[in-house]
């Protein structure tokens, strides 16, 4: 009986506490910051070559452009102008 006890004690604990850290996750960005930030890192750092994303920025370099745009996002899309 005392072990029956202690395995479902083992079992249920840990899911309870799994279930509690599930809860305090980020949610995500709507599709509308996603766009807004976008648009704002297009502007920010322009391709070399227009219409080639691949051709790399012409201002900056790849870490500064997904950081500027996780500052956006963090920011809820304001972003200072100076920060670039």
């Amino acid at each position: 009986m005392v072990d029956n006890l202690k395995l479902r004690v083992m079992v249920i604990v840990p899911a309870c506490v799994g279930f509690l850290m599930m809860t305090d996750s980020a949610s995500a960005i709507t599709v509308e910051l996603a766009r807004k930030c976008d648009a704002l890192t297009a502007k920010a750092f322009p391709p070399r070559v227009i219409g080639n994303p691949a051709s790399g920025s012409a201002k900056g370099s790849g870490r500064e452009e997904r950081a500027y745009y996780r500052k956006c996002v963090a920011n809820k899309g304001k972003v200072d102008e100076q920060a670039k």
